[in-house]
């Protein structure tokens, strides 16, 4: 990371983004906010069909856009829901990291201090981890060189082959 930038505390996880308790947990959405399968149907299993109502009340939203809403059952305070895709759930580089950094920023714009991210794009979506690792390091780099009122930013990754991906392109060891 670049010197002299306020960071906040990152953190590499591997296991279901639906467990974290933090302010905020971000959706893989697509543009129109149904959540059917992936990261979207592990959140509205978890949390609940209300979750799904809000967003999609608030849609349809630009591709590379993001909304937010109550997080239900789950133990985040919200869902933001960073459109990562169209109704046709294929995605890329450019719309990854629009998605990534409109997240980031509807985040601080809430005032929140701790989010966790999926590995945007890369299930439904079938994006490459590693490049999505690089892209969204790009993102939060731009983001908080803009400032920001995060301090906890967490990659949760669901599987071993993309926490390995990310603690890699993040250059983070497992401990």
């Amino acid at each position: 990371m670049e010197a002299g930038i306020d960071w906040p505390k990152i953190s590499i996880v591997e296991g279901d983004i639906c467990d974290r308790e933090v302010d905020a947990v971000v959706n893989a959405a697509n543009n129109q906010l149904w959540m059917g399968v992936g990261v979207a149907g592990a959140i509205k299993r978890r949390g609940g069909q209300e979750i799904e109502r809000e967003a999609v009340a608030q849609g349809p939203i630009e591709i590379g856009a993001s909304v937010a809403t109550k997080a239900g059952a789950l133990r985040a305070g919200h869902v933001i829901h960073a459109a990562v895709m169209g109704s046709d759930l294929t995605t890329d580089a450019e719309k990854i990291g629009r998605a990534t950094l409109s997240a980031l920023r509807l985040a601080a714009d809430m005032g929140l201090a701790s989010v966790a991210l999926p590995a945007l794009g890369t299930g439904v979506g079938g994006f490459p981890l590693e490049e999505c690792a690089r892209i969204m390091r790009g993102a939060l780099t731009q983001h908080v060189s803009e400032g920001t009122t995060l301090r906890t930013v967490e990659f949760v990754l669901f599987g071993r082959d993309a926490y390995a991906a990310f603690a890699q392109v993040f250059e983070i060891n497992r401990g």
